[in-house]
């Protein structure tokens, strides 16, 4: 890493979606970090993403306005947005869309096979393989995400990107506050202006660490607890709350 390099994780979820993590909690954390530029990128809204970014401010860190969106044909990272985009169309209507209001379009986990990936049927690509047509639309690739059960699949990715020239990018798709900041985008600069150059120049580089085994327990029973919650009595809903407050 150079010396004038920043660091941002572009992949952040909060309480609009399917986080733990109020924006409010989300800054307060990102403020102790050495993070410069975060983009909070929920599934399928960009409410958060626009209160984060009108407090940033006070925290000391810049804000990219995201969104997770949920296509027919898998997830989508889309960065610097001004508009929300609905889910449920085609990845090119959905890109259309996106780079009508001039922004980024970038392949979240593209070969994580346990998530709505768009190269979930396999690495196509490489060698005598066609070029599969995801790669075409795309701007950068998620070339390292903390948040994978498989290593090899941040591997398959950066290998994809390199063969077919594509910029990379890293993010922790943080789901609660003890993984934020364990991916990261390495860029020159200091500023998401800067950052936004760098992808389109080529110049980032994705690191971090993966989760640990606690990490995804505790982001299980995050899940669990916030989708069977309300059909739950009270006493099985505190047991899931104990158990996740314990990393089991």
């Amino acid at each position: 890493m150079e010396t004038s390099d920043s660091k941002a994780d572009l992949h952040l979820h909060t309480t609009a979606s399917d986080g733990a993590a109020t924006v409010r909690e989300l800054l307060t954390y990102v403020a102790r970090t050495d993070l410069r530029v975060i983009a909070v990128t929920d599934h399928d809204t960009i409410t958060a993403a626009l209160e984060a970014r009108h407090m940033a401010g006070a925290y000391g860190v810049e804000v990219i306005v995201g969104e997770e969106v949920s296509t027919q044909d898998g997830h989508l990272l889309v960065l610097f947005l001004e508009q929300e985009l609905p889910p449920g169309r085609p990845l090119a209507e959905t890109v259309a869309a996106a780079r009508a209001q001039g922004a980024l379009v970038i392949a979240p986990h593209p070969f994580g096979f346990l998530v709505n990936s768009l190269g979930r049927t396999g690495p196509l690509g490489f060698g005598r393989h066609a070029v599969p047509a995801w790669a075409t639309q795309v701007d950068a690739v998620e070339s390292f995400n903390a948040g994978l059960w498989s290593p090899h699949n941040n591997a398959l990715a950066a290998r994809f990107a390199a063969a077919h020239g594509l910029p990379v990018v890293g993010g922790s798709d943080s789901h609660h506050l003890p993984t934020v900041g364990m991916g990261y985008t390495y860029f020159p600069g200091r500023t998401a202006a800067d950052l936004r150059r760098a992808i389109v120049q080529r110049q980032t580089r994705a690191a971090g660490v993966m989760w640990s085994t606690r990490h995804l327990v505790e982001v299980g029973a995050l899940q669990v607890r916030r989708g069977i919650n309300g059909l739950l009595a009270p006493a099985t809903a505190t047991i899931l709350d104990k158990v996740s407050d314990a990393g089991f």
